[in-house]
C-alpha cells in the first residue's frame, strides 16, 4: 500500500476502509436523489439510476488514484437542479443539448485544469462572493425542494404562496423535512440516507405509494442516454444558423462546477491541513484532485449525467480518518453495490427525496454567515445573488447581477484596490449575458 503513502499520512489500510465506508453512507443518496431529480428533464429513470452509480464509481476511484486525496465525487447538487428546471424546464434546451452545454464546460475545465487560470479565476473572486454563490445556490435548489413537494406552489395574486398542507403528499413530504433535520441535528451517521428510506416507509406504510415488490436487480441499460448529448445545437439554432445564446450558460456551469469544488476541498483541506496553498504537495493535491472532478464532468456528460464535482460528505470519512486517496477507492467501490439496487431506488417517493434538497439548500445557505457584510459592495452583490437566483429561478442572472453589482459599487465609492481584472472580466461576461438573454 506503499502508493497511497500510508504510513507517510500517519493512517492504516483498516482506517481508510472505515473512512471510506462512512463517506460512502453519508452520500449514498445521490444516486436516487439524482435519478428523480433530472428524470424530470425526460431521461428515463433506470438509465439515470445507473448512470449516476457509475460514474460516482468512476470519479471516486480516479480522484483517489490519481489525486491521492480522500474526496468522492458525483453529480453535483444544485447544478444537477439547474440542469432540470433552468435549463430544460425553464429554458426549453432539450435534455440533449444540455448535456451538451455539460459536455462543453467539462472540456474547458479540463482544458484550463492544466494552466494557471484557474488558479488565477479561484484568486480573482472575493471569497465573500464565492460564499454569496453557494448560498445563493443553497436558496435556488431549497426553493425547488419546497415547490417539487407542493410545499411552495404558484400563486396568480402573489406569484407563490403555500400549498395544501392537508394533501398526503404534502404532509409526507414535511414529514421528510422533519427527518432529515432531526437526524442532520442529531449527528446521526448517513442522516440523508436514513431519512429518505424511513419517510419511504412511512410512504409504503399509509398507501401513499406502493411497497416495493422487490429490493435487488440487474443494472438497468444506459442505452436510452449513452452518447445522446447534442453538443451542434448548442451553437447552431434549428434554421442552422450559428448563435452563442447558450455561452452564457456554459460559462455558469463552469464557473460554479469550479467555486463549488475548491469551496467544498477548502472545506475538507482545513480539517486537516491538507490543501494548504502555502505547501507544494498541498497546491498538487488541490490541482490533481481538480483535474479529476473536470475529467469526470466530461465522462459523465457521455453517460447521461449532468455535472460532476466533490461532494462535501467527504469531510465525514476525513473526520473518520481518512487520510488518502485509499478511502476514495474504498468509498467508490461500496457504490458497486447501488447498482443493483434499482427496484428500491426506483419505489422511493418523490417527497422522501427533496426534503434531502431543501437540507442541502440550507446547509449551503450557512456560508452567508462568514460573508463580510460590512463591506458595502459585498452586501448588495450578496443580496443579489441570494435574491435572485430563487425568484428568476436562474443560477446565470443572480451570478450576473451579482457580479455587476459588486463592481458598480466598488467603482462608485472609488475602492478601485479591490477590482481585480477576474472581476472585471466576470462582470463583462455578466453584461453579455444580458445582451443575449
Amino acid at each position: 500500500m506503499d502508493f497511497f503513502k500510508l504510513a507517510q499520512n500517519n493512517t492504516s489500510v483498516r482506517r481508510e476502509f472505515s473512512a471510506g465506508l462512512t463517506t460512502f453512507l453519508a452520500m449514498m443518496y445521490i444516486v436516487p436523489v439524482n435519478a428523480i431529480i433530472m428524470s424530470k428533464a425526460g431521461l428515463p429513470m433506470d438509465a439515470l439510476i445507473t448512470a449516476t452509480a457509475l460514474i460516482t464509481i468512476f470519479s471516486t476511484i480516479l480522484n483517489g488514484l490519481w489525486a491521492n486525496t480522500p474526496v468522492a465525487m458525483s453529480v453535483g447538487m444544485g447544478l444537477n437542479a439547474y440542469f432540470t428546471f433552468g435549463l430544460v424546464i425553464g429554458m426549453g434546451m432539450t435534455w440533449q443539448t444540455a448535456l451538451g452545454v455539460v459536455f462543453l464546460s467539462g472540456i474547458i475545465f479540463v482544458v484550463l485544469s492544466f494552466t494557471n487560470f484557474r488558479i488565477w479565476v479561484i484568486k480573482s473572486i472575493p471569497l465573500d462572493l464565492r460564499r454569496a454563490i453557494s448560498a445563493g445556490i443553497g436558496t435556488f435548489i431549497s426553493f425547488i425542494g419546497l415547490q417539487q413537494m407542493g410545499i411552495v406552489v404558484n400563486s396568480d395574486a402573489v406569484l407563490v404562496g403555500l400549498g395544501n398542507l392537508k394533501d398526503p403528499q404534502v404532509l409526507l413530504g414535511i414529514a421528510g423535512i422533519f427527518f432529515v433535520v432531526a437526524f442532520w441535528a442529531w449527528k446521526i451517521r448517513g442522516a440523508f440516507i436514513l431519512a429518505v428510506f424511513l419517510t419511504s416507509a412511512l410512504a409504503w406504510a399509509v398507501g401513499i405509494s406502493p411497497y416495493p415488490s422487490e429490493f435487488i436487480s440487474l443494472p438497468a441499460s444506459m442505452t436510452p442516454i449513452f452518447l445522446e448529448l447534442d453538443i451542434k445545437s448548442v451553437f447552431f439554432d434549428v434554421a442552422g444558423n450559428f448563435t452563442l445564446a447558450f455561452l452564457p450558460v456554459i460559462v455558469v456551469f463552469f464557473v460554479t462546477d469550479l467555486f463549488d469544488s475548491v469551496g467544498t476541498l477548502t472545506g475538507i483541506g482545513t480539517r486537516v491541513g491538507m490543501f494548504d496553498e502555502s505547501k507544494k504537495d498541498g497546491v498538487e493535491k488541490l490541482e490533481k484532485t481538480l483535474e479529476a472532478d473536470a475529467v469526470a464532468t466530461v465522462v459523465g456528460s457521455m453517460i447521461g449525467v449532468s455535472t460532476t464535482t466533490s461532494f462535501v460528505e467527504s469531510t465525514s470519512g476525513v473526520e473518520q480518518g481518512g487520510r488518502t486517496g485509499l478511502t476514495a477507492v474504498f468509498c467508490g467501490s461500496f457504490f458497486i453495490l447501488t447498482l443493483f439496487m434499482l427496484p428500491l431506488f426506483k419505489a422511493i417517493p418523490a417527497n422522501a427525496i427533496y426534503p434531502v434538497l431543501v437540507m442541502v439548500g440550507v446547509l449551503m445557505f450557512t456560508e452567508l454567515g462568514t460573508v463580510n457584510f460590512k463591506d458595502t459592495a459585498v452586501s448588495i452583490a450578496t443580496f443579489f445573488i441570494v435574491v435572485l437566483m430563487p425568484l428568476t429561478y436562474s443560477i446565470t442572472n443572480g451570478l450576473a447581477f451579482g457580479f455587476i453589482a459588486y463592481l458598480i459599487v466598488k467603482l462608485l465609492k472609488r475602492e478601485f484596490e479591490d477590482i481585480s481584472l477576474g472581476v472585471i472580466v466576470l462582470a463583462f461576461i455578466s453584461f453579455i449575458i444580458f445582451l443575449v438573454h
